[in-house]
């Protein structure tokens, strides 16, 4: 899978089909995940977080998308519970898969 089709992928695993587990498909088991509300080191890690807090109640709508030879940023509106903030999201692979995720967003906005 190329880049733009592994990140899509993630966001429609996260925002639509909530498979958690075929995320073990695109990410590098070292994934390197960092956003303001959670940390990990590892594709496990995230994963197991995600289905012991699935996020229900969210949408996104895609602002800008950006790339470059070694990684993806998107620029989204996030809605959370009717409450939105900007999210921007970048993506970085490591041999056809996604190795590092980072977060930059106001929690405050939707809590």
């Amino acid at each position: 899978m190329k880049e733009i089709e592994l990140a899509r992928k993630y966001m429609d695993i996260f925002f639509e089909t909530k498979d958690f587990d075929s995320l073990d498909l695109i990410l590098d088991e070292n994934l390197d995940f960092d956003g303001p509300l959670f940390k990990c080191k590892s594709a496990k890690e995230y994963i197991e977080s995600l289905k012991a807090s699935p996020p229900v109640n969210v949408s996104y709508e895609m602002v800008e998308e950006f790339r470059n030879p070694n990684s993806i940023c998107y620029i989204y509106k996030f809605t959370k519970n009717c409450r939105s903030t900007l999210i921007v999201q970048t993506f970085h692979f490591n041999v056809g898969r996604i190795s590092k995720i980072r977060l930059i967003f106001n929690p405050e906005e939707i809590s």
